[in-house]
């Protein structure tokens, strides 16, 4: 039954007359939620230091977000188009900054890791509720260009966090970078409840809660299996019984979502090759893409030496790209006259080639790493917009929120467990060729007794670095392939 009370959506012709205004005022909100996924890497000396952090507990603060968020996004979505995109966008900015109050209060590993999952509460509120308002509010036919500049700014958001973060750290204690939320969120607030109309789907379908329970749990065995892999073993109990928990947790939510009446995810929409191939694209491009910058910004500081403002500056050229091509409009001219199947393909075989470029270079100096990032940057401009509109433009408009949701979770997803392979693949080879080797680098570093063993575990890491990049390289041109396969057999079917 339809709601003939419910607030109709602003979808008409012309769209809401401040669409771009408010546009402007979601893409604040969204580019602080983006940001506190990487300003916390450049931070990972100095809570090393300052905490006590070892290896692991890094990993879990930032899985610890990501997780929470990516296992919320889809229930989230679903709350939204319930309930209202402009309520949950409101609760999603008070409960994110919050949560970053807290985190930058934190004096303990414990409290940081707990006030991180708040803050993913809050940020799966804002990351449908963007999306979800930018299909509202603006008409059909402007879709792939607000699209566009949403996806853009959430790329800059991704790429800039290291330089935000290297530089809240080089003038203040490392608990800035959550601070600097809270005028954010304020300023967002206000915006929000003054400029935001409210929209909602008149059907009102309900909240899937114990989908985003098995779903949250699934990924977080999953990931907790792969963290735990190279201390502990692969084949030991703690990692058996994690991996099973997943497995047996995933495919419950797959079956309770294929029962239900109102699941919050839609397992028909896997039917749509248009939809597949993009969701496949997304989470191999953040798998690589979220992996290879956690460990790339490490690195810089670790290995070549660099303070956290010189690392963050140092990978400004791969943000500066996607702000070029982007808002000069050179990536959805690229995109448009290519079409979304090759412009995606062709994004992911730019950054899987910046990513080799890193890999192979990166221990030589900033050449070969500076290479890589504009590769990633140009690759990053085009596929992302259109990887985004070709999720969004599957779904029914109703579904705004549900949509916003898929899209947030694959993204989510693919970088924590690309922060948690990449992660475990570096340990796993540093461990090798380093068996003596402390929890982590710096440790390790501490622990050597000479200039020539402290070049031996510096070279070791770098070769795990390699290693790492590489994988997710191939993660990356896999993705590309397989989404521009599937998204061009689907334009095909759709013009037969």
């Amino acid at each position: 039954m339809y709601n003939m009370s419910a607030p109709a959506p602003v979808t008409v012709s012309q769209g809401h007359p401040q669409r771009w205004l408010i546009l402007g005022v979601i893409c604040l909100a969204q580019l602080t939620v983006v940001l506190d996924n990487t300003v916390l890497n450049v931070a990972i000396p100095s809570l090393t230091e300052e905490l006590g952090a070892a290896t692991s507990d890094i990993q879990w603060m930032i899985n610890a977000y990501s997780l929470v968020q990516s296992g919320l996004l889809l229930s989230a979505g679903s709350a939204a188009d319930r309930y209202g995109r402009k309520k949950m966008l409101i609760a999603g900015l008070t409960l994110f900054g919050a949560g970053s109050l807290v985190a930058g209060l934190a004096d303990s590993t414990g409290q940081l890791i707990a006030a991180r999952a708040g803050m993913g509460v809050g940020g799966a509120l804002l990351l449908t509720t963007t999306l979800a308002v930018v299909m509202q509010i603006f008409a059909p036919e402007e879709h792939a260009k607000a699209i566009g500049i949403w996806a853009a700014v959430n790329a800059l958001g991704f790429a800039c966090g290291p330089l935000l973060g290297g530089f809240m750290l080089d003038h203040f204690w490392w608990g800035a970078i959550f601070l600097i939320n809270l005028p954010v969120a304020a300023v967002g607030l206000v915006a929000a409840i003054t400029l935001v109309p409210e929209s909602k789907n008149p059907r009102g379908d309900r909240p899937d809660l114990l989908g985003a329970l098995l779903s949250t749990i699934g990924m977080a065995s999953l990931v907790f299996a792969i963290i735990s892999g190279p201390g502990h073993g692969w084949t030991s109990g703690r990692v058996l019984t994690s991996a099973t928990v997943a497995v047996v947790v995933l495919a419950g939510f797959a079956y309770w979502e294929s029962r239900i009446e109102y699941p919050m995810l839609d397992l028909h929409f896997f039917r749509n090759r248009r939809f597949t191939g993009a969701i496949s694209g997304a989470v191999l491009i953040t798998f690589g893409m979220g992996g290879s910058l956690f460990l790339l910004t490490q690195h810089m500081q670790f290995v070549l030496g660099y303070g956290p403002l010189e690392a963050g500056l140092r990978t400004a050229p791969l943000a500066l790209t996607i702000v070029a091509l982007n808002f000069s409009g050179v990536a959805a001219k690229w995109a448009a006259r290519l079409g979304n199947p090759a412009a995606i393909g062709l994004g992911m075989v730019l950054m899987s080639g910046g990513l080799v470029s890193i890999a192979t270079v990166a221990s030589g100096g900033y050449t070969g790493t500076l290479l890589g990032l504009l590769l990633i940057g140009a690759g990053a401009a085009v596929a992302n917009p259109a990887m985004a509109h070709a999720i969004m433009s599957s779904i029914p408009p109703e579904k705004a929120g549900i949509g916003a949701g898929i899209n947030g979770t694959v993204a989510e997803f693919g970088q924590g467990l690309g922060v948690a392979v990449l992660g475990a693949v570096l340990s796993s080879r540093f461990a090798a060729l380093i068996p003596v080797a402390a929890s982590s680098l710096p440790a390790a570093l501490a622990a050597a007794g000479s200039d020539a063993e402290k070049a031996r575990i510096t070279d070791a890491y770098s070769s795990g670095l390699e290693t790492s990049l590489l994988v997710g390289a191939v993660a990356v041109l896999l993705g590309g392939l397989v989404a521009g396969a599937l998204l061009r057999r689907a334009e095909r079917e759709e013009v037969a």
